[in-house]
């Protein structure tokens, strides 16, 4: 078989390179390995803007975010503000109207405990009394808002009158209110009640 060279034979047959003076020889195969220098970054392998954190673009959007997150909390504080001070305000609203309305009718409560301590006067007396309380109440009704309505004559009208009766006379035009048998208060969205109405019919 061929014998292989001994690392002694290819030693002694490999060229030597020479040796400064006063350089230190390393024996062979212990050479230290160096390593290349490294290599300055090119343009396209500089570190893209999620290595060093977030984009200044999304730091904007989650400001802005955070800002109409604050702003939507505010508007729906102020909101709920607004409801509380409207029903309170509206409770005060409807005291003050309540107490209005009753003070009104105060004189007429008067008036009718006045009548009843002149019960045994005369019978005549005590019913031209009850008149006058009954139109010092009509009076003040229409002084907020609801006027009396037992007017007999006029065409019936759907939106004042309540149809509880129709009879035959010759000597009215149909549809004309005959009797008023309970009055009406108030027109429109301020009415109360209609009126109680007979209307004549056609033959």
């Amino acid at each position: 078989m061929p014998s292989h060279p001994q690392e002694s034979d290819r030693a002694a047959t490999d060229p030597v390179e020479p040796v400064p003076e006063g350089a230190v020889r390393h024996p062979r195969g212990d050479l230290p390995h160096s390593k290349p220098p490294p290599r300055p970054l090119a343009a396209h392998d500089k570190p893209g803007p999620d290595a060093a954190g977030p984009a200044p673009a999304e730091d904007e959007y989650a400001t802005a975010i955070q800002e109409l997150e604050d702003r939507w909390r505010r508007a729906l504080a102020d909101l709920d503000n607004l409801r509380k001070r409207h029903a309170r305000e509206l409770q005060r609203e409807r005291t003050v109207e309540r107490s209005r309305t009753a003070a009104a009718f105060l004189p007429v409560v008067d008036n009718l405990e006045l009548a009843l301590t002149h019960a045994g006067a005369d019978p005549g007396a005590i019913v031209e009394g009850v008149r006058a309380v009954r139109d010092q109440a009509v009076n003040v009704l229409e002084v907020l808002g609801y006027p009396r309505h037992a007017e007999t004559g006029v065409p019936f009208d759907p939106a004042r009158h309540e149809v509880v009766g129709v009879v035959r006379d010759p000597a009215v035009e149909p549809g004309t209110v005959v009797e008023v048998l309970r009055p009406g208060y108030g027109d429109g969205e301020r009415q109360l009640r209609p009126a109680a109405v007979t209307v004549a019919k056609r033959e």
